[in-house]
């Protein structure tokens, strides 16, 4: 049973009016159970619904998108099982980011990778999941090196300057989820997103995921107060950005978003063919076909 207070995703989204290029990814969402066949984890911080393989790629289809990054939650802590099943089932269509922890075996990951597997990620959302010591991050950055994996990390913006040394330190490709989750209250000029953007451009090994509108507004359903920040980093680092719907939208506090609304927010954020290109093809192709 999901937690009483979780509020499940849009049962009805919208068709977006937004076209997106030919062979367009969605490089962030998530699988979770069902239950009866994957269990949660018994130590998670949530119980979230049930959201399928088959409900996802449904909604990949709808929404008008050609394939998957399908990113281990933190509920199924380091059991990639509903995980791996997904990227078996779509094949080609899919990658992967699991969820690991340090006993992970060279074996394991070559499992993992020919499923589809190619990064893993690094939570530290307080909320979400309890500390893990750093060497404990560095024993995972070297076992997943040989196969070319990539980290990504979600943290939130207060913490980005504690963790700037750890990040460089483990001199690999990093994504960063949802922009760094800026405060958009304080407009993109303020000194916590600036050192986000100066920490991009000082590591050409670092990208993100322009991602989760509705977690950063103030305004949902009307995403305009977080266009300014998603576009300064398309137009910035262009070929250094990704686009995803973080389906089915775990522990929102209100209303849980329309799907083919979010696909709208695109050539907001990304206001050329070019940049829609690279944001939703070119990158993600990059990152996990090549």
């Amino acid at each position: 049973m999901m937690d009483k207070d979780y509020i499940p995703f849009h049962s009805a989204p919208s068709k977006p009016t937004f076209k997106a290029p030919a062979g367009a990814v969605d490089a962030h969402c998530h699988v979770f159970g069902p239950a009866d066949k994957f269990p949660y984890h018994p130590k998670r911080k949530y119980t979230p619904c049930d959201a399928s393989k088959e409900q996802l790629f449904a909604l990949r289809d709808h929404l008008g998108f050609s394939r998957n990054v399908i990113v281990q939650a933190s509920c199924h802590s380091t059991d990639n099982a509903a995980l791996i099943d997904a990227l078996e089932t779509a094949g080609d269509l899919a990658r992967g980011v699991a969820f690991v922890d340090d006993s992970i075996t060279h074996e394991e990951i070559e499992k993992m990778h020919a499923a589809g597997v190619r990064g893993v990620r690094f939570n530290f959302v307080k909320r979400l999941v309890d500390s893990t010591p750093r060497d404990v991050f560095f024993s995972i950055a070297e076992k997943i090196r040989p196969f070319g994996w990539h980290i990504v990390v979600y943290f939130e913006a207060a913490d980005l300057e504690d963790l700037i040394p750890f990040l460089k330190a483990l001199n690999t490709t990093i994504v960063v989820d949802h922009m760094g989750t800026p405060n958009v209250k304080n407009g993109v000029d303020h000194p916590d997103f600036q050192r986000f953007v100066n920490f991009m451009a000082d590591n050409d090994n670092v990208w993100c995921k322009v991602s989760c509108p509705e977690r950063l507004t103030q305004h949902a359903p009307d995403y305009s107060d977080v266009y300014p920040f998603a576009r300064t980093l398309v137009e910035k680092f262009s070929d250094r950005v990704l686009w995803g719907t973080d389906w089915p939208h775990p522990n929102m506090k209100v209303e849980a978003p329309n799907d083919g609304h979010l696909v709208d927010v695109i050539p907001h954020i990304a206001p050329t063919q070019a940049l829609q290109q690279a944001l939703l093809v070119d990158n993600p192709m990059c990152l996990y076909w090549k």
